[in-house]
């Protein structure tokens, strides 16, 4: 009788997640349906028809248990997190540049502070106000890149931009996250606690990187010829969700794991697998996750705040706007490509909600900011793709209005900017110096932390436990410990600085302070394991031992550097993309383009095409189904279907894009379809008796081809073109019936 209660049991509590999930999937189908067919953005779609399954609206079918739509909605979170960390990649965030850096700094800063000032003008809670200015200065990336798609900008410089500061706004959105959870625990804003909150975040983000990408890209080339498409996809959700646990367990959101660790996958050999893997469960729970955003918004409160509503649509798409465009002044972009940026950057979306999320879940903001939220980034959704196609023209209106002196500065400003000298000598050798330290700081301090919580305690009681782990800790410790104090960076840069007698003593500073800092973590891992006294001695012995051993440690730490080295930049190895990308220092890029079936450029090779010299554009390679033509030689042929890379700037793509337009056949509207038949017809025509076949150009006039003759009962297939016509021929012809009888019947 127990087993049969604990499945009654257990039925009636599977009954309502189950039936909710399939009402979130029913609305959420309705909706991709509907938004499709009115070109809209499917997530708009899947945010109304949350709302109209919500529990405000009677008139619709409702979930019976909000709790079960939280579980699903958490699992959403935790995918589509993963899925954009596959998508972001650490190395990518290394490759952004000043530019997009300065552009998404600018912005969230600005709207940060005008977030939190136009809360409290509203008279909203300082909590409430903290969030929402957080709110508001994250763009949405699935909006924009699908904007871009849809108006075909992406292959413009703006663009490039615009993605990078995305990437920017991505992991500084994970930061401010932790940073909320920290401010909305204590409830004050304790400088010590935050930048405690901070150094955490790195230290771990730093650990979890380093970790991962020395031992993942290794695991996954090792069971590579194991794996089927299920067991990949398997292994990696796995991998996700015990980067979700580890981040829990360290005091951070689940959804910071998720993010960590796809970014870890990004630079593996097989991220655009799992990617790909990975695509329809982030879109069966992405779809889950906006359709729950949607069941919580309450109409009677966008009722009673659509005041606010209008108020902050207006504060993030100017806000916005304005903000990213100075932030790419500043940073040396021309006045064009700036407001261009300015305005493809004013929306709020994804990362908006899951902050909003986390302002419900800890219970610190009133319940009336999330619907406000989700309706401000509804309306700004809308609004996107009228700002990216307003951008241009209202730059050029700009450059009407503004004063000529105010032109004048902007561009000195930007040439001056771009013509800006990389890094000096001593600012080359500081930012090695200083990387030096922080990643071997982090690693030693990773693996004494590990020792002392795992290892540690299941020794203690052992007679000769401390002083097996401890040996054994600073054996593994050793290449690191070795690379901290005395493994020479940027030494090209160091020797030219030792020339100059006012950098000598900084540099032997630096010195001295890594080898300090080395024994210093030595003496911490011992007096761990020891009473002081015993670790003092045995620091002593560790030291004389680490100096006799140098060359050892150095081929040690070597080996591990360069396992790192290649699981990092494997990908960038089998990418040719990034091969290519060395060649762009100046404003060109790297476009795609597909030859249509149309064009009349098919069939030619490069060179007869001169695409080089007519219009500067170089062709980096050629898709052809499956097959990868790098590098094309200029003997090499265009064919239908074929996918090109182009290498060239903004105005060398446009006149290019143009230039295959040109070279495509565009059919004739309204026109009748010939009809090609095979006919029988008997030469009476005076004007064709005594002529060829090619004299009688029955070909040209009547678009025909004489296929065969009958003459005198004997019949002649494939005549040749000299042949004369005589009267009484029985003509076979094949070609457009309605023009041959025409041309018959004259």
């Amino acid at each position: 009788m127990s087993t049969v209660a604990t499945v009654a049991e257990a039925s009636q509590h599977l009954k309502p997640l189950i039936s909710d999930l399939g009402l979130i999937l029913m609305t959420a189908g309705i909706a991709v349906l509907v938004f499709k067919k009115l070109k809209q953005p499917l997530v708009l779609g899947y945010l109304i028809a949350g709302f109209l399954a919500g529990n405000h609206i009677d008139f619709f079918p409702s979930v019976t248990d909000p709790k079960s739509v939280d579980v699903w909605a958490e699992i959403g979170v935790i995918i589509l997190l993963f899925s954009l960390g596959l998508e972001f990649s650490f190395k990518k965030l290394m490759k952004v540049g000043g530019t997009a850096s300065i552009t998404a700094i600018t912005q969230i800063i600005t709207m940060v502070i005008m977030g939190f000032l136009v809360g409290q003008w509203l008279g909203w809670k300082q909590m409430d106000s903290i969030f929402l200015g957080v709110i508001l200065s994250i763009s949405s990336t699935t909006i924009i890149l699908k904007t871009f798609d849809e108006l075909g900008v992406k292959a413009q410089k703006f663009a490039g931009i615009v993605i990078g500061s995305l990437i920017v706004q991505d992991i500084v959105a994970i930061l401010m996250m932790v940073l909320l959870s920290t401010v909305a625990v204590s409830q004050q804003f304790s400088g010590s606690e935050l930048m405690f909150s901070v150094l955490k975040l790195v230290f771990f983000l730093i650990a979890w990187f380093v970790g991962g990408i020395f031992f993942i890209p290794t695991l996954l080339k090792k069971i590579k010829n194991l794996m089927t498409d299920e067991m990949t996809l398997i292994v990696s959700l796995a991998l996700c969700l015990m980067m979700v646990i580890l981040a829990s367990n360290a005091g951070f959101s689940p959804a910071l794991g998720a993010f960590i660790m796809g970014s870890i996958i990004a630079e593996t050999t097989q991220a655009e697998h799992i990617e790909h893997l990975i695509k329809p469960i982030k879109d069966l729970f992405g779809a889950v996750f906006f359709v729950s955003v949607g069941m919580l918004i309450d109409p009677k409160m966008l009722y009673e705040y659509a005041f606010p509503v209008l108020i902050l649509t207006f504060v993030t798409i100017f806000g916005q706007s304005i903000s990213s465009t100075i932030g790419a002044l500043i940073s040396g972009q021309p006045l064009k490509q700036s407001v261009q940026t300015g305005m493809s950057l004013s929306q709020i979306g994804e990362f908006s909600f899951i902050i909003a999320t986390l302002g419900m879940s800890m219970n610190v903001t009133s319940k009336f900011l999330y619907p406000v939220v989700v309706a401000v980034s509804a309306v700004t959704t809308f609004t996107t793709p009228f700002m990216v196609k307003m951008a241009t023209p209202f730059s050029a209106y700009l450059e009407r209005k503004l004063p000529k002196k105010w032109l004048k500065n902007i561009t000195r400003y930007s040439t001056n900017t771009q013509a800006i000298k990389s890094a000096s000598t001593w600012q080359v050798v500081l930012k090695a110096y200083i990387l030096q330290i922080v990643i071997h700081t982090i690693i030693i301090l990773a693996i004494i932390l590990l020792s002392a919580k795992f290892v540690l305690p299941l020794v203690e009681n052992s007679k000769f436990g401390n002083a097996i782990t401890a040996l054994i800790t600073i054996i593994v410790l050793a290449p690191f410990l070795w690379a901290l104090s005395l493994r020479r960076v940027a030494v090209k840069e160091v020797e030219i600085l030792r020339k100059e007698r006012k950098y000598k003593g900084p540099i032997m500073m630096m010195v001295l302070f890594r080898m300090g800092l080395a024994i210093f973590y030595i003496g911490f891992l011992l007096n761990i394991f020891f009473s002081p006294l015993i670790a003092f001695f045995a620091l002593i012995t560790a030291i004389a031992a680490y100096v006799f051993f140098p060359k050892k440690l150095h081929s040690q730490y070597l080996k591990i550097e360069n396992h790192f080295l290649q699981n990092l930049n494997n990908r960038d190895i089998i990418k040719i993309d990034r091969k290519y990308a060395s060649l762009t220092p100046w404003d060109g890029h790297m476009t795609t383009f597909k030859i249509a079936k149309e064009s009349n450029i098919a069939g030619k090779t490069l060179l007869e095409l001169r695409l080089r010299e007519e219009m500067g554009i170089n062709i980096a390679f050629i898709k052809r189904g499956e097959i990868m033509v790098k590098i094309p030689t200029k003997n090499e042929r265009l064919f239908p279907g074929d996918e090109i890379c182009v290498i060239g700037t903004d105005a060398q793509v446009k006149e290019f894009k143009g230039y295959l337009l040109q070279h495509e056949f565009e059919p004739p509207k309204n026109v009748e379809k010939p009809e090609i038949i095979l006919q029988q017809l008997e030469l009476n025509k005076v004007d064709l008796i005594g002529k060829s076949i090619s004299q009688s150009l029955l070909r040209e006039k009547a678009n025909g081809m004489v296929v065969g003759i009958e003459r005198n009962g004997k019949r002649l297939l494939n005549p040749e073109s000299d042949l004369v016509l005589q009267k009484d021929d029985i003509l076979w012809v094949v070609g457009d019936k309605k023009r041959m009888n025409q041309f018959f019947a004259e």
